[in-house]
């Protein structure tokens, strides 16, 4: 699917749900997908590598998903944060519908999917977890990340997980410029073709 489709408000195409079965949590859960969204059809290998290679988050406070598609990301930070708060935040409405819908499938009381303006600008992020919307563009995925990052609580910690072949290096240097000094920027790890980087907000 051309990603032009499903990084737009209202994707083409009808808005038909069909059932997902996926393991998400260490558990198989019944949920529901749609097309004109990314990765539809299951958890997608990048974010699959983020599962498995970054330390649990923040067991409270605000927890934050960027792009959640159909909510992997954000339902597992539900799931092992039951008492932290879980906002997920995409521009396709699609993909805000189905992460409700698939945390209320869940009981997931904590989780709740918006567009990004309607999150509360003073909520401050423990822990970001991300699988970046890379092909939006250079442009926009810099002014993306300069929105979120920033909100990171003291202490707090974000994980992106970053295709090799698609700039990886550059972004996590371009990262490191960019933010002020109570930032620290790393390469955590590599797994297959991608790259974890870690961006961490000094402690006050």
């Amino acid at each position: 699917m051309e990603s032009a489709h499903y990084f737009t408000a209202q994707p083409a195409g009808p808005f038909t749900r069909k059932p997902l079965t996926v393991e998400l949590a260490g558990a198989t859960r019944q949920l529901q997908t749609s097309s004109g969204i990314f990765s539809p059809d299951g958890v997608d290998k990048g974010t699959a590598v983020l599962f498995s290679e970054v330390p649990p988050p923040s067991p409270k406070g605000h927890l934050l998903d960027i792009g959640c598609g159909w909510g992997p990301i954000a339902l597992t930070l539900g799931l092992m944060a039951p008492h932290a708060k879980v906002h997920a935040v995409d521009v396709n409405e699609r993909c805000i519908t189905l992460t409700n819908e698939n945390a209320a499938a869940l009981g997931l009381t904590n989780v709740t999917a918006s567009l990004p303006h309607e999150v509360d600008p003073a909520v401050e992020f423990d822990t970001i977890w991300s699988n970046p919307p890379i092909r939006i563009g250079k442009d926009e995925l810099h002014t993306l990340l300069l929105t979120w990052l920033p909100r990171l609580a003291p202490g707090g910690n974000a994980w992106l997980v970053v295709q090799k072949n698609l700039g990886s290096d550059s972004l996590q240097r371009w990262l490191a410029t960019e933010l002020d000094s109570s930032y620290t920027v790393s390469r955590e790890s590599t797994s297959k073709t991608f790259r974890i980087i870690r961006v961490r907000k000094a402690s006050q």
